[in-house]
């Protein structure tokens, strides 16, 4: 037992460039109080991500529709798992609640994402086309972004997103093809691909984006062949970040990347063709979206 926790604790220690400090403001509070009046999840608190406080000073937050519980058991998240043959209820006011935070927020750039809910027929696409139609009668032309699962590549699904018009669809690559098992179990590195070659091909007006996770044992020739994948499957941009352990039950760090690394990650990205890449230890898929979409509109 006393050894075991020793290589837990040897895994949680941090390097120097790793020192992102909390910081709580009235802004994080209004945004905190907004989200719960309307019983709202963001994946910023469910996946316990490091930039919350500095999105929420912002007034940035990334809804997490279709419920707080995953069907799939990816290690590497600390999102709440479904219990096997649950039944999780559908929320059908969600897009109505959503379409009230971002107004009471003033946003005008949001970010949609979802668990990933392989008990519904259409994994929670009609959720995700509805949530976009709601937001879309704002007055002040938001914009869009999707973060969907790959709805086990069910293309009436992948329509139903594509077709409310998003103005970004993001789906995130994760890992290297190799740690697929490892690190998401129930996934596919080339149905992951096929998803974001259909949107590619089927809906050239809007952006793709993907993102992968360093840190889990990756090589660094493999997400070099991940880039060439993903700009070759047709995405515009995409995020490089490192892997943050949430939780002991989670899959430990491997290795802590160096901001030169992701330097090195980011030159390369640019060299095959991304218009936009983001690389660095706190970058995460959703972080700075607004700046994606914008660097994206100059760039194209």
């Amino acid at each position: 037992m006393e050894n075991r926790v020793k290589n837990e604790l040897k895994y949680l220690r941090k390097p120097s460039w790793l020192s992102k400090r909390i910081v709580y403001t009235d802004e994080r509070h209004e945004v905190k109080k907004i989200l719960g009046k309307l019983g709202l999840n963001t994946v910023c608190k469910s996946a316990r991500c490091p930039n919350l406080s500095e999105c929420f000073y912002h007034k940035r937050a990334t809804f997490l529709i279709l419920g707080n519980r995953c069907t799939r058991g990816c290690t590497f998240c600390s999102v709440k798992k479904a219990e096997p043959g649950e039944v999780i209820p559908l929320c059908k006011d969600e897009p109505e609640k959503v379409y009230q935070a971002v107004k009471a927020l003033k946003l005008e750039y949001v970010v949609i994402t979802s668990v990933t809910r392989d008990d519904l027929n259409d994994g929670g696409g009609r959720q995700f086309a509805l949530t976009i139609r709601k937001l879309r009668e704002l007055d002040y032309g938001v914009k869009i972004e999707v973060l969907t699962p790959d709805f086990q590549g069910d293309v009436r699904a992948i329509n139903a997103v594509a077709d409310a018009g998003p103005d970004v669809y993001n789906h995130n690559i994760e890992t290297v093809p190799r740690l697929y098992e490892r690190v998401r179990p129930g996934a596919e590195y080339k149905r992951s691909l096929s998803l974001l070659k259909h949107v590619n091909n089927n809906y050239p007006e809007t952006f793709l984006k993907s993102g992968l996770m360093l840190g889990l044992g990756e090589k660094e020739n493999e997400v070099l062949e991940v880039l060439e994948s993903l700009r070759e499957s047709g995405c515009s941009a995409v995020t490089i970040g490192q892997y943050l352990r949430p939780g002991l039950w989670n899959i430990p760090i491997h290795e802590y990347i160096t901001p030169e690394k992701f330097k090195f990650y980011e030159e390369q990205a640019k060299k095959i063709g991304f218009l936009y890449v983001a690389s660095g230890p706190y970058v995460r898929s959703s972080y700075m979206a607004h700046e994606v979409y914008r660097d994206l509109l100059k760039k194209s």
